[in-house]
Formats: C-alpha cells, sequence, structure tokens
C-alpha cells in the first residue's frame, strides 16, 4: 500500500474556485496511479461540498478550509465553513416530481454527496458547518 498523501488550502469565495479544488484532487490521484473513472464521484463529491460550503460561508470569513487525504484505497475529504450553521436533521430530501414543477432546482447537494459517499458525517453549529466524507477507490 501507498503511504496517504495529503492536501490542505483555503479556498476564498471568488467564482469558479472549486476547480482549484478539482486540480489538487486529480493531481493527487495521478500522483498515486488512480484511473480517472476511479476519481469521478469523488470530483461530483467535491465540487458539490465547495459550492455549498462557500455559498453558506459567513460574512466574516466568506471561506472554506478544505483536506484531502488519498491513498490508493481511499479519499477523505474534510470541508469547513464559517457560516451561521444549520440542522442537518432538518434538511429533507428533495422530492423530484415536486422540483420539476418548480423555477427552484437546488437543494440536491447533501442528498448527491451522501449517495456518493462511503461515509458521510456533518456537524454545524453557530460557527459554522463540517462536511467530512470517506470515498472507497477500489
Amino acid at each position: 500500500m501507498t503511504d496517504a498523501v495529503t492536501l490542505k488550502m483555503t479556498l476564498p469565495k471568488i467564482p469558479d474556485i472549486e476547480l482549484v479544488a478539482l486540480e489538487g484532487l486529480d493531481r493527487l490521484a495521478r500522483h498515486l496511479g488512480i484511473a480517472e473513472e476511479k476519481i469521478g464521484e469523488a470530483r461530483i463529491i467535491v465540487t458539490e461540498a465547495v459550492v455549498n460550503a462557500l455559498e453558506h460561508s459567513g460574512e466574516n470569513n466568506p471561506s472554506v478550509r478544505l483536506e484531502f487525504t488519498m491513498t490508493t484505497n481511499d479519499l477523505s475529504i474534510f470541508v469547513r465553513d464559517y457560516g451561521k450553521g444549520f440542522e442537518p436533521a432538518s434538511v429533507e430530501d428533495p422530492d423530484i416530481k415536486a422540483k420539476l414543477h418548480t423555477k427552484n432546482k437546488r437543494g440536491w447537494g447533501l442528498n448527491l454527496m451522501k449517495s456518493m459517499s462511503d461515509d458521510f458525517r456533518i456537524e454545524s453549529n453557530r460557527n459554522g458547518t463540517k462536511i467530512t466524507i470517506k470515498k472507497l477507490l477500489r
């Protein structure tokens, strides 16, 4: 087994900054020799996590802390924002039929991240939100 590699970054709230996170993810995967198709769902998870976190980041600290730890077997993703937080249990799964008939097509992010993850944990309070995700790469 290859040793774990870790990448840590703080992303400012600027347009398309999630692309920097994806570039870092791709470079770690290439370094470890992980096939591109194995990293595809992880790219979606990271995009959703970063975009959500930046959207809800606090006005006093409009940034997101992001950390990847990858081995040839798995990927751990940690995302932290400094927004006002929310109650994760209060977020309902989106109803596809209802969404088709409204202008608001948003609200899929958490559900999508959970469904593509092998482990998904969320902690949120008035100081922000932390999401920890594990994705198997085998």
